[in-house]
């Protein structure tokens, strides 16, 4: 059976902008590989209503599992929340076990829960809500889409809260192949394997040394550690050291 699917939704103009470089992808894609799940797609939307629910239809129809990043703060320009709930046509509203995480916390750290960050605990219909151990403010799953903080180390902690209710598979095994040839010289033999071993994934890397001679880092990826092994072992033949 083949493992379960995933796309990422990162959402925030300051990404767009280059204001924010983006870790979350690179956090997720590597959590993802160890628990089963293939990360095959990625998106990027900026803080537009219209854009955010349009992709999150279109990815919650092709995948098993998406998972969104941004947008869920206090603040005017955090609407994801709003369009999750739009997407699937649900209301939201501030719901009481999300209120009653926030009182808790803010009464802990002696915080006043105003109206701006009420709004945190404003939960769509019908979802579940995903533990955040680092601020409290909870994100949610509404159907296949997990929602979740931009914030590095928020997004980290929920996402470790949320993976171990997931159904994942066989974890990714990976293996490189360094080859000092061009990529016009790696071309044909690695074309021929990929055709031999469609249940692969393989993929070439160039780089160029400093004497300005090309090399390739060749990837190869599967389910099947032996496979993988066996296949490295049968492209390094092709191109002895």
């Amino acid at each position: 059976m083949p493992n379960p699917t995933a796309a990422m939704l990162v959402i925030g103009d300051e990404i767009l902008s280059g204001r924010t470089r983006d870790a979350n992808m690179y956090h997720l894609a590597g959590v993802l590989t160890e628990a089963g799940i293939d990360l095959r797609e990625v998106r990027v939307v900026s803080d537009d209503r219209g854009a955010i629910i349009a992709a999150v239809q279109a990815l919650a129809a092709a995948f098993d599992n998406v998972f969104t990043s941004g947008g869920i703060g206090p603040t005017h320009d955090d609407i994801t929340a709003d369009c999750i709930a739009a997407a699937f046509n649900k209301k939201i509203d501030v719901r009481d076990d999300a209120r009653a995480i926030l009182e808790k916390h803010y009464a802990t750290t002696g915080t006043e829960l105003n109206a701006a960050r009420l709004r945190m605990a404003r939960i769509p219909d019908d979802a579940v809500l995903i533990e955040n151990p680092v601020s409290s403010a909870p994100g949610f799953t509404l159907e296949n889409v997990h929602v979740m903080a931009g914030v590095p180390s928020v997004f980290k902690a929920m996402v470790e809260s949320l993976l171990p209710t997931l159904s994942g598979g066989a974890p990714l095994v990976s293996e490189t192949l360094r080859i000092d040839r061009g990529e016009g010289d790696i071309a044909g033999p690695l074309g021929a394997l990929a055709a031999e071993y469609p249940m692969l994934s393989m993929g070439s890397y160039p780089f160029q040394k400093k004497n300005g001679k090309y090399g390739s880092n060749v990837v190869i990826r599967g389910t099947d550690g032996a496979l993988v092994h066996k296949v490295i072992e049968q492209l390094s033949t092709s191109f002895p050291k």
